[in-house]
């Protein structure tokens, strides 16, 4: 009897986690990487495997109504050799009774939980017997896997480190914090793979619906559709955005709330989210933060700032972002006839296009670098985000605008992650744009231009010059007079904030102006919140005579006001009456004190470990009602609240 030929059957689980890299799981389950096979054991009861009676015939079935039509059932014989270009399996003899299987997942297969029946017919009977399940992973180290990586030390990086560090601040002050991906975590695959079976309906209709889970690029599009929220203020309903320091608990928190979204996240926690899902799932991923992120609903290409007399930053359409984070992944981009793999921006951030709000990508970075704005989704949003013009604007009773004197920033700079192996920062600007002013920087811009504007298809490159002139601000040196603002200090929480006001008289004849000087808090998206400083004070310059006025904004003043945002924003601007209108400002941030980890003892592997947490008050009165959250890979089953 068939029934009784076969015996136990090995799935040999650790060494093919091993094998396949995905050993971090942990090796109690099969979780393998397509494009490469997997290897298990099969014994007999009372006679060797004789291919003259016996025949076996596999067949994987993965999804809730699997069929072959759509690619996601598979059935296929055990032979001598194994085909590597479809599911297939082989034998060889292991030892007496026993012959070692070899199961190849082809490298186009679909991701996702698999369960593995075997149909043994021998002596002219059939017997079937289920050998349970397995994971199936997109596979960076396979070289006909889109999501190929060529590097090692990058393939440990971008998919098995759970650790990394989101970039924020502004960017002159580029601030940093660890962030736990936690993507080898306990369920945190089967949640990854529940968020691409809540996304389907997100495929619906579409021509490839029948094979979308084989391909990074859908793939990709469907994360990034799931992971996306809509931010709020009202945190009394929800956890503060920026207290969350890993993905595990956001994870978890969907999962078991029924798949309901989580309350809150921010741009940093939305990309990194997306990175764990990511880098679970196999697709090689970072965070990316960019510095001086425009969101514009009406000029794509232009950023507006309107101040008031006093110096305020009022609230407009448009938002200067002082970071903004997404998400990178590598791929080979198929749909672009791309055969080698390349990062392509992924943004899971909904923000406003002047035609609702969406989550953009994914889209080819150089494209980006390029202005080949018609290759891809989205480019054109985020060609214009790192290529805006900033302009700022002086508001008199609400009604008449004039721009004002100053010396404007370009928007998108400092495009920051983490370096491969290191805690180091890693500028990769170079990626998304060629250098400011270079001859390749102004061909792009003018490509894309011509996109994102259709009625200047045809015009020349002096035209777009002249239409962007027209919107820019005059230089401050164009009035006779330099100004900048200069940290004398880098202030962390509790403390002053202290910086010199530079003045420069650039002519041979004397100034004399009038300023008013202002400071307000900033969030880090752009909205302008409490005016809490003012002041006006007279200068007079002599002829090319330079000036340095201290300024210094207490404590006092500043902290009631800075709540959860530690951005604030000091501007100096002439009075109207005085003529020309000239203004400077500059970004601060208030660092936040650090909390210090201490070992007290060399940790050994399950060994209890004691370690010391300190944190220093910074303020002259006492802190209460804190609360400290603990997490560490490994060491908690989730995260620790200590009041």
């Amino acid at each position: 009897q068939a029934k009784e030929v076969l015996g136990d059957v090995d799935l040999n689980c650790p060494s093919n986690c091993q094998i396949h890299n995905t050993h971090f799981f942990g090796t109690d389950r099969q979780i393998i990487r397509r494009g490469q096979a997997f290897n298990f054991y099969a014994r007999f009861h009372n006679r060797e495997w004789d291919d003259s009676m016996d025949q076996a015939i596999f067949t994987v079935e993965t999804g809730l109504r699997p069929c072959e039509s759509n690619e996601t059932k598979c059935t296929f014989p055990m032979g001598r050799c194994l085909d590597q270009t479809c599911w297939s399996a082989s034998y060889k003899i292991h030892q007496p009774k026993c012959i070692s299987i070899s199961v190849f997942p082809p490298s186009n297969a679909c991701i996702g939980r698999y369960i593995l029946n075997m149909q043994i017919t021998s002596c002219g009977h059939t017997y079937q017997r289920c050998l349970g399940d397995f994971y199936v992973l997109f596979n960076p180290w396979c070289a006909d896997d889109p999501v190929y990586m060529d590097n090692q030390a990058q393939r440990e990086e971008y998919v098995l480190n759970e650790h990394g560090i989101l970039y924020e601040g502004v960017h002159k002050h580029i601030t940093s914090r660890p962030w736990h991906f936690g993507q080898f975590e306990d369920g945190i695959l089967d949640i990854c793979l529940k968020i691409l079976d809540m996304g389907a309906s997100y495929h619906h209709g579409s021509d490839r619906d029948h094979c979308w889970r084989n391909d990074p690029v859908h793939v990709s599009m469907v994360v990034n559709h799931m992971v996306r929220t809509n931010e709020n203020n009202d945190y009394l309903k929800g956890t503060k955005p920026f207290s969350w320091n890993g993905s595990v608990p956001i994870l978890q928190q969907w999962y078991n709330g029924r798949c309901r979204p989580v309350r809150y996240g921010y741009c940093g926690s939305l990309a990194s989210v997306m990175c764990t899902v990511m880098r679970c799932l196999g697709i090689p991923s970072r965070v990316i933060t960019n510095f001086c992120f425009p969101c514009s609903n009406e000029n794509p290409l232009g950023i507006n700032e309107i101040f008031d007399c006093t110096g305020k930053n009022l609230c407009g359409k448009d938002k200067l972002w002082r970071y903004h984070c997404w998400n990178e992944s590598w791929m080979a981009r198929r749909d672009l006839n791309q055969c080698c793999g390349d990062w392509q921006c992924l943004d899971p951030t909904p923000l406003e296009t002047g035609r609702g709000s969406s989550c953009s990508g994914p889209t080819w970075v150089r494209s980006i670098r390029e202005g080949e704005l018609d290759l891809d989704y989205d480019g054109h949003h985020m060609f214009s985000r790192l290529n805006s013009n900033y302009v700022g604007w002086l508001s008199q009773n609400n009604a008449k605008k004039t721009k004002v004197f100053c010396d404007t920033w370009p928007c998108g700079q400092h495009l920051s992650t983490k370096s491969v192996g290191s805690e180091q920062l890693e500028d990769i600007t170079g990626s998304y744009k060629y250098e400011l002013g270079s001859v390749k920087s102004k061909e792009a811009y003018y490509r894309a231009y011509r996109r994102i504007h259709p009625g200047y298809c045809n015009a020349s490159n002096c035209h777009i010059d002249r239409e962007l002139s027209s919107l820019k601000n005059p230089f401050l040196s164009d009035s006779g007079i330099n100004m900048r603002l200069k940290m004398t200090n880098c202030p962390m929480y509790g403390e002053d904030v202290q910086l010199h006001w530079l003045l420069e008289n650039l002519r041979s004849e004397p100034k004399t102006l009038k300023f008013n000087l202002c400071a307000q808090i900033i969030t880090y998206n752009g909205c302008p919140m409490d005016q809490f400083w003012k002041d006006s004070v007279s200068v007079t310059l002599g002829p090319r005579e330079v000036k340095k006025i201290p300024l210094c904004i207490s404590y006092s003043q500043y902290g009631p006001y800075l709540c959860d945002h530690n951005i604030m924003k000091v501007v100096a601007v002439s009075d109207p009456e005085c003529g020309e209108v000239l203004m400077v400002s500059r970004d601060i941030v208030i660092n936040r004190p650090p909390v210090i980890v201490k070992l007290l003892s060399q940790p050994r592997l399950k060994v209890p470990c004691t370690a010391e947490i300190s944190f220093c008050n910074p303020l002259q009165e006492d802190m209460k009602n804190c609360i400290m959250t603990l997490e560490g890979c490994g060491l908690f089953k989730e995260p620790m609240t200590i009041e």
